[in-house]
């Protein structure tokens, strides 16, 4: 079940709201933790009984680091956390990454000469990377006092399962909404502000990403059936882009505004980032909760820009290639993470990193930090090393006429709305449409609110039912 489905829409998502105004603040506690688990096992099945086993013995972890903090024993705080450091994590490495270290494996045995169990196939749980990452953060948080340990297992199972962010994010940490989750109050100007931010999601997945979709993925499957053009191919890359950026944000929207309207504040994920003037500034403004969360349980832990400049390029290569890893068990994506560690590194090296106040040639730091990204996805986007060579191939290898399969389903509708979706990179660094309509003042902004409201989301809500819907991008990680 996805948040752009006509089940969500019309049916769980009425009644779970339904539910919050009718019920007094215990039993909405109730009806959210039963709702997010159902929510949970109709995609995840019975993996959710693993993510409920492994919550508890979280909580029971925090206890424990909280008791022997109390106790000033420091010493044993620490091995309950590293405890839960290591149930949390071995969980993800099993799902996650145990058929890709096990691939590489068997080709190691091969060149050498040994034989070996094979491949093992694991069925990945959907949002086994967020959900990790969140209890860690718990984990972590009551060791350092940041956070009280729950005494209430309810409240752990909640903050880990509510379901408006899940499987995709923001990566949310207990102690920003820890009042929201012992009391969640919904109010008026909550409920309103949730409908419009969440629409405003639904219209970026539904109008936007969905529709330039189709172009991507011709081009990705041309680029490994070899008839990829160079046209074809920039085309291709610049659609996989814009709807990576839709898709991800619209659901970032989405989960935010169901947030708001269950009377939770979830922070921002996104900042424009296709605005981008380098690339710190990028990861300063695209999926913006992951990138706080490796500086703050990574980056920092380990150094951070403290010590010689050679250790803070060591920190920083560790955090990218965990941020590369993270994304999926792959070549492509340890590349993809190196790569941006590099450009980062290159940044600090020459002084290209500074984004606060007046940025000289701006045009031009935004269009060369836009390539650079633009190039990165191709790798992001592969299904394979090779794959991706080959897309590269066609790119930088200038060929004539445009691919077929592309052309057929580069349709005017499809090409329109993709060069509407491009014009985000040319608005106002500092203008986000979500926030805009839910926080910006003014006749104009009144008038956009009703717009958003009349037309745009009674049309999104007809494709959603006319329409299958496709599962969001970053369920994947």
């Amino acid at each position: 079940m996805v948040f752009s489905s006509p089940t969500f829409l019309f049916v769980f998502l009425p009644l779970v709201l339904g539910g919050t105004w009718l019920l007094p603040p215990p039993a909405r506690r109730i009806l959210l933790l039963v709702a997010s688990f159902g929510f949970y096992t109709w995609g995840a099945q019975t993996f959710a009984a693993v993510v409920a086993v492994s919550t508890m013995a979280d909580w029971l972890i925090g206890l424990g680091i909280s008791s022997a903090m109390a106790a000033e024993r420091t010493r044993r705080a620490r091995w309950f956390l590293i405890a839960g450091l290591a149930q949390n994590l071995a969980l993800l490495g099993w799902f996650k990454y145990a058929g890709f270290a096990s691939i590489q494996a068997s080709r190691l045995g091969d060149l050498v000469g040994l034989d070996g169990p094979g491949p093992v196939s694991v069925l990945l749980p959907i949002g086994i990377s967020f959900f990790t990452f969140e209890k860690i953060s718990y984990l972590v948080d009551v060791r350092r006092g940041d956070v009280a340990a729950r005494r209430n297992p309810i409240d752990l199972l909640l903050f880990v399962s509510l379901f408006p962010r899940s499987i995709a994010g923001p990566i949310v940490r207990l102690r920003e909404i820890q009042d929201d989750l012992t009391r969640p109050q919904p109010t008026v100007d909550l409920v309103t502000s949730g409908a419009i931010r969440f629409s405003h999601g639904l219209a970026k997945k539904i109008l936007i990403a969905d529709s330039i979709a189709p172009i991507a993925d011709a081009a990705f499957a041309a680029g490994q059936a070899g008839t990829l053009t160079t046209e074809a191919a920039w085309v291709g890359a610049i659609a996989y882009a814009l709807q990576l950026y839709f898709d991800f944000s619209g659901y970032s929207d989405m989960a935010i505004g169901i947030g708001m309207m269950l009377g939770f504040r979830f922070p921002e994920n996104f900042n424009r980032p296709y605005s981008s003037v380098s690339m710190t500034d990028f990861w300063r403004r695209w999926h913006m909760t992951l990138s706080r969360w490796f500086r703050d349980y990574v980056f920092i832990p380990l150094g951070g820009s403290r010590g010689s400049e050679r250790a803070t390029s060591r920190n920083l290569a560790i955090v990218f290639l965990l941020t590369g890893i993270w994304h999926g068990a792959d070549w492509t994506f340890i590349l993809w993470g190196a790569y941006h560690g590099g450009w980062l590194l290159l940044e600090r090296r020459f002084g290209w990193r500074a984004v606060d106040g007046p940025v000289r040639r701006a045009w031009l730091r935004r269009a060369a930090t836009l390539l650079i990204v633009l190039i990165g996805w191709v790798l992001f986007r592969a299904e394979s090393l090779p794959a991706a060579i080959d897309y590269y191939q066609a790119m930088f290898t200038p060929t004539g006429g445009f691919t077929p399969s592309v052309g057929e389903v580069a349709t005017p509708k499809a090409i329109t709305l993709l060069i509407l979706a491009s014009l985000v990179v040319f608005l106002p660094r500092g203008r986000s449409g979500g926030r805009f309509l839910v926080e910006g003042k003014g006749r104009f902004v009144v008038t956009a609110r009703a717009a958003h409201l009349a037309f745009v989301l009674p049309l999104t809500l007809a494709l959603a039912m006319a329409s299958s819907s496709s599962p969001f991008l970053y369920f994947q990680f």
